[in-house]
């Protein structure tokens, strides 16, 4: 599909978002590919340069944090001119049947679970993928996505 003169991507941000609202579908189609393949390329990159920085300053980052005696957490280092801040975050998993045995051990000693252990409820992704749709909707609020991968940022350093 060849739309002439249609705007491009970039175009985009020059653009009120009535007048980007009033484009024809087929434009606003070819702009969504267009914006797609963008940002795969774009998050290529990105994970391509994550995997960089966490080859350059990943060891340097766990020895530093092993010199703090801590396994996960910031560090600060420099390296020329920047200043390299390595976080690797803690992500904490309990078994649940455990941790379900143990607060009804303490339930059954006459103590309050509550005391001791935050009670939650968990949904299986698998399904909640399986769910009718107005049942998703009504839970989607609710559900948050959470990732543990280590982040570099590079911060020049100033004089």
């Amino acid at each position: 599909m060849t739309i002439p003169n249609r705007p491009r991507l970039a175009d985009l941000l020059q653009m009120p978002l009535g007048e980007i609202a009033a484009l024809s579908g087929e434009t606003l189609a070819l702009l969504q590919e267009e914006a797609d393949a963008a940002l795969r390329h774009a998050k290529a990159a990105k994970d391509l340069l994550d995997g960089a920085l966490d080859r350059k300053y990943g060891p340097l980052a766990t020895e530093y944090r092993r010199q703090d005696g801590k396994d996960t957490g910031t560090v600060r280092f420099d390296d020329g001119a920047v200043t390299v801040v390595a976080d690797l975050p803690k992500k904490v998993e309990w078994d649940q049947e455990q941790l379900a045995a143990t607060v009804e051990r303490i339930r059954a000693s006459g103590d309050d679970p509550a005391e001791y252990v935050d009670l939650a409820f968990k949904v299986s992704e698998r399904k909640y993928g399986a769910w009718p749709a107005h049942i998703r909707a009504a839970f989607e609020s609710a559900r948050t996505v959470k990732t543990g991968k280590p982040t570099f940022s590079l911060k020049p350093i100033t004089p």
